[in-house]
């Protein structure tokens, strides 16, 4: 798995608008979601290379038989036709920026 740590020294502080712009410049699409507790995708695919990024609460990603839970700052790729699943851990919602990117 492929995952990005918020770094405040060289991003700066962490808001929506910061990890939006960060994506954007990588060249994807981003859109903002928000996860009830509860929530849970099972495993699937996309036909696109995929960020997730978490702003708020813990977001448990499971992908090519490993496991993790991503959390404020975190940032994991999905590449495109790569099965995964997500499930909300906890009673918090999780605040998502998925990004996308086509070709």
């Amino acid at each position: 798995m492929q995952i990005e740590h918020w770094d405040a020294s060289r991003d700066g502080e962490l808001t929506e608008a910061g990890m939006r712009r960060k994506l954007e410049d990588r060249g994807y699409t981003v859109s903002k979601y928000v996860y009830p507790p509860g929530t849970y995708f099972p495993e699937h695919d996309h036909g696109v290379d995929k960020i997730d990024g978490v702003l708020s609460g813990r977001f448990r990603m499971g992908m090519q038989g490993h496991s993790i839970v991503l959390e404020a700052g975190d940032l994991l790729v999905v590449p495109k036709h790569v099965f995964h699943s997500a499930e909300v851990v906890g009673e918090e919602p999780v605040v998502s920026l998925d990004a996308i990117r086509f070709a």
